[in-house]
């Protein structure tokens, strides 16, 4: 997926500011099932896109060794199963969907983590929410925050940010519920 950098000044026109798409999807017995949504691919240049990003990755889950950030390319990756909430249930099973999908956020200059034991490798995190917190210019802060308290923060020199599931979906008998009070 190519894209342009927030990070430069773009013609409104000449760049989408949100690219997705979806390919074809086949059931179990390999035909083409057309109403059922197929791999997510998404970009986010500005908040409003990243809140996209966000609202699609609430509820998934990863292991801390999953995480992994790459100064020389400056891009921090998160590889995770997330929990499909676009598409219903199955109306047979009463079965929901789990995808495995990477996050890479890019034009990273650094990455801190607070209440998360890096040394646990199989330690398993719930992402909540993925926000933006500006500060001068296009850069600010990506903060992934994750049940329990657990944060990773990103100095970031804009928004740009990308989101792939990275095969088939499968299904799970789960679905994440949040006690509110």
């Amino acid at each position: 997926m190519v894209f342009a950098s927030a990070c430069v000044e773009q013609d409104a026109q000449a760049v989408p500011k949100l690219v997705s798409g979806r390919t074809d999807h086949h059931d179990r017995r390999g035909e083409q099932d057309v109403t059922a949504n197929g791999p997510l691919k998404l970009a986010a240049l500005d908040v409003e896109d990243l809140e996209v990003i966000s609202t699609h990755l609430q509820d998934a889950i990863m292991m801390v060794g999953d995480i992994r950030y790459l100064p020389k390319e400056k891009k921090a990756v998160f590889v995770m199963n997330r929990f499909v909430w676009d598409q219903e249930a199955d109306k047979r099973t009463q079965e929901h969907e789990r995808r495995r999908s990477a996050l890479a956020i890019s034009q990273v200059s650094a990455m801190k983590a607070s209440k998360i034991r890096q040394n646990a490798k199989d330690a398993v995190l719930e992402l909540l929410a993925v926000t933006f917190e500006p500060s001068e210019g296009p850069s600010g802060r990506v903060k992934l925050e994750f049940a329990g308290g657990g944060t990773v923060m990103l100095e970031v020199e804009c928004i740009e940010a990308q989101l792939a599931d990275l095969g088939a979906a499968w299904s799970t008998p789960n679905k994440p519920a949040h006690d509110l009070n």
